[in-house]
């Protein structure tokens, strides 16, 4: 099976209680990317400018991803800069030149019509609605979006979540989607504005499944909870949330058929995921991970939540 992220592909300037790193590769689309093929196939579409070289590249074709929809434009590549202090959940914005992205107008290659699934991550609702009706055929569409988008494009992100089928965002924007302060209620609400399912990310303390009454034929309601595993040196926690998607969805498109049983597995891949991805700035830790690592892990994350 295959998966299209539709994303962003950045580079970050990051300073944490760790260290500092100028201009590393990362964006929306290259987390997801690099977390999903470890489980799938991976297609690309994105925008870079002429600053972003071949040995960028090999970041996301070194994994085996299929870049042939990474368009190039004249300009910079998007650039984004920002620093962690004590609170890693939460990154202080230094700057943000969009570049390039900033006229991104993404475009499907013919050869990604047969695509199985697939994910739009964090760019402009309209854009995603628009990847989304040219993509008629996937099986299963996932969706992320930001507090930014909720406070100035509600509307277009409304006709969004009509088309996707799982979306994934954090708690904060959950409540502030929904305009309720209880996580519970909030997640029914924004359940009723389309998805079938809504993915919501508490950072260190896991992530929980919200279902539609008798989607992904769930007889009952009941939402499910993923732990997460306590890491010792978080160095580097940009990546998470994308890696945790890429997980999520890439796990899904493995298997032959999603199931109640598929989606909960589909939480703690998602969670192994985001909690390799802190271990180092950047992508540095997906480069040199490997399957075997990654099921280890995945074994100790369900073991947290069975009695033996």
């Amino acid at each position: 099976m295959s998966i299209l992220v539709v994303g962003s592909v950045a580079f970050d300037t990051l300073k944490t209680p760790y260290g500092v790193r100028e201009k590393i590769i990362g964006g929306s689309a290259t987390y997801f990317s690099l977390s999903a093929s470890f489980f799938t196939d991976v297609r690309v579409v994105a925008v870079v400018g002429e600053d972003f070289t071949a040995e960028h590249e090999r970041v996301l074709t070194s994994r085996g991803v299929d870049t042939r929809g990474l368009e190039r434009a004249k300009g910079l590549t998007f650039h984004w800069g920002g620093e962690y202090g004590d609170n890693l959940n939460e990154a202080k914005t230094k700057f943000t030149d969009l570049n390039v992205f900033e006229n991104f107008n993404p475009q499907i290659p013919q050869e990604y019509a047969d695509t199985d699934y697939l994910f739009l991550a964090n760019i402009q609702p309209g854009l995603q609605t628009q990847v989304r009706d040219k993509m008629p055929r996937v099986k299963l569409v996932g969706g992320d979006t930001m507090n930014l988008w909720i406070n100035i494009k509600r509307d277009e992100l409304a006709e969004t979540l009509k088309r996707v089928d799982v979306l994934l965002i954090n708690d904060g924007e959950a409540k502030m989607l929904a305009g309720d302060q209880s996580l519970p209620r909030a997640a029914r609400k924004v359940l009723e504005m389309g998805p079938k399912a809504v993915v919501v990310k508490h950072g260190e303390y896991g992530a929980t499944i919200f279902f539609c009454r008798g989607a992904f034929g769930l007889e009952a309601q009941h939402p499910f909870r993923a732990p997460a595993l306590p890491i010792d040196e978080v160095h580097d926690p940009t990546g998470a949330g994308d890696c945790f998607a890429g997980g999520f969805m890439g796990y899904i498109a493995s298997k032959p058929e999603l199931t109640p049983l598929v989606l909960k597995r589909a939480m703690f891949y998602g969670g192994v995921m985001g909690s390799f991805a802190v271990e180092r700035f950047g992508p540095e830790r997906l480069q040199s991970l490997t399957r075997e690592e990654i099921d280890c892990r995945f074994d100790l994350f369900r073991s947290l939540t069975h009695i033996h």
